[in-house]
């Protein structure tokens, strides 16, 4: 978050500099920001700024998909005439273990349909979740820990 914000300062600079405050010139200073980081940073051995904006992209673009995927389970579940599910909350264990990161995953979690986060306990180790079909919580288990957690893991660290 903080190379975002220097990054956009160095874009405003940008803009200061050449003197003309359009938007293209914003964005073209960010651009030349984004990669004058990139340069820095690849030679300090961080993290590469582009690097981490393509891993939050993959996040977002895993919540998207799980967002349709999630949204079609439960609309096929309330409509059928025989509504088959088993309500339940379970507990999820957590990897993650910054505030940051913590509260990101119970919203991807509670933003998706048929799901929601309850609460976190005192001790910041588990997640306790609401599912509108618990029949199998290993599985909700495993698909949370592989898909959202992973990637917010990859993304922040």
């Amino acid at each position: 978050m903080i190379l975002f914000v220097f990054n956009l300062m160095l874009a405003i600079v940008w803009v200061a500099i050449t003197g003309s405050a359009s938007f293209i010139n914003l964005v073209f200073g960010f651009v030349l920001a984004a990669i004058a980081l990139a340069i820095v940073r690849s030679s300090y051995g961080g993290v590469l700024y582009l690097g981490r904006v393509r891993r939050i992209v993959a996040l977002l673009t895993l919540f998207l998909s799980e967002l349709v995927k999630s949204a079609w389970a439960v609309s096929v579940a309330v409509m059928s005439p025989k509504m088959d599910v088993k309500p339940g909350i379970f507990a999820f264990p957590l990897a993650v273990d910054r505030d940051f990161e913590i509260a990101l995953l119970a919203n991807l979690i509670t933003l998706t349909p048929g799901t929601l986060s309850v609460d976190v306990s005192d001790d910041r180790k588990t997640l306790y979740v609401h599912a509108l079909d618990c029949s199998d919580p290993d599985a909700i288990r495993h698909s949370i820990a592989n898909g959202f957690e992973r990637r917010i893991m990859e993304a922040f660290r």
